[in-house]
């Protein structure tokens, strides 16, 4: 089997889900290897995303690693088995690898949660906004990966508007409404937007308001995406040398408690849109 060039987060989140289960064992890639018969080369390229895996060899590693987490165990096999290729697929090539990942991950994920302080979250972005944000960068961007940009991240609404819509709920802090990313039409076409959205049954918006005390410590873009099971959440931030994806369960758990807090100040759904329509209002 050839090896892959650049496997993708999702292929790298199973590689390392299975190496943290052979260290659990205790076992080393050789051991590891001779009691799956086949070669330490073998396990180091399936433990590096190199490699895939079949079930009957991953079900036989989780055995060897005595894993008795039977749910968790067919969730990996649903990883390691899927031959999905997204409309994401297009854009390989054309776009950091990043964005795919990213559009590979909401595809999958059973909920989506994110917070964010300067900006309206990207799934809830009309094309006008998303393109001025594009258009913000630097160095600037050629109008060809502009457009590219913007056209992915329209296509990313399918998680929201598709036949099968995933359960997503956004914390906007009260400056991302206020703030004019563009001019006063498309600033107001976006929270209108943003209005009609949070009105669905799966999509809910809560406004984080300026008027908190105590609130710098929990300054924390980010987004949270529910795996088939826990184990397999992952969290993305946007970091100084790029997009991150986090599966350390350590931090996880700090980002899930930093969520909950964001999410216990923030508005109600209700007075959330209330604050959205007074400011459509005067714009």
């Amino acid at each position: 089997m050839a090896l892959r060039r650049e496997p993708t987060a999702r292929q790298m989140r199973l590689a390392v889900e299975l190496r943290r289960l052979r260290d659990a064992a205790g076992l080393t890639a050789r051991e590891a290897a001779a009691l799956l018969g086949v070669s330490s080369a073998q396990i180091s390229q399936i433990e590096s995303g190199l490699t895939g895996v079949s079930e009957k060899r991953l079900r036989r590693l989780a055995a060897h690693y005595v894993c008795t987490d039977e749910v968790f165990i067919d969730a990996l096999v649903a990883v390691a088995t899927d031959r999905t290729r997204g409309w994401w697929e297009e854009y390989r090539g054309a776009l950091p690898t990043p964005f795919l990942d990213l559009a590979e991950l909401e595809h999958h994920a059973t909920s989506l949660r994110e917070v964010q302080f300067l900006y309206i979250p990207g799934p809830l972005q009309t094309e006008d906004y998303a393109r001025a944000i594009f258009c913000d960068r630097i160095p600037e961007l050629p109008q060809e990966e502009l457009e590219l940009r913007v056209r992915h991240r329209m296509q990313r609404k399918v998680i929201l508007e598709g036949p099968d819509p995933t359960s997503y709920a956004a914390l906007v802090h009260e400056a991302a409404l206020h703030i004019r990313v563009s001019d006063r039409t498309a600033s107001r076409a976006q929270l209108v937007r943003l209005l009609e959205l949070s009105e669905a049954d799966h999509i809910t918006v809560r406004v984080i308001p300026f008027n908190l005390d105590g609130f710098g410590g929990t300054w924390t873009p980010m987004m949270l995406a529910g795996g088939a099971v826990p184990k397999l959440d992952t969290a993305v931030r946007d970091a100084p040398h790029g997009t991150a994806f986090i599966d350390s369960e350590a931090q996880l758990g700090v980002l899930r408690a930093l969520f909950r807090k964001m999410e216990a100040v923030s508005l109600d759904p209700a007075r959330s849109r209330d604050v959205i329509y007074r400011l459509t209002k005067e714009l």
